[in-house]
């Protein structure tokens, strides 16, 4: 009878075991999903043409001329 009772009490510590395992791969499926939306949304704030226009147009930068341009040896 004991070891009976061992028996259920060890499958369902299993079956309780196994349902947290898969709530965790899920949740860690989900975090890599964001991971990837983050890499592609830091990409997008990161990328050139957006930098310049924010320079250009906030900030009223410009690109030097030639002749504006002083180079500096150490």
């Amino acid at each position: 009878m004991a070891s009976a009772i061992g028996v259920i009490y060890s499958k369902h510590q299993t079956r309780k075991l196994f349902v947290n395992m898969q709530k965790l791969n899920k949740q860690i499926d989900e975090l890599d999903i964001e991971w990837g939306q983050l890499q592609l949304e830091q990409s997008a704030w990161s990328a050139h043409g957006r930098i310049e226009k924010i320079a250009r147009k906030k900030l009223k930068m410009t690109l030097p001329k030639a002749n504006e341009i002083i180079y500096l040896k150490q």
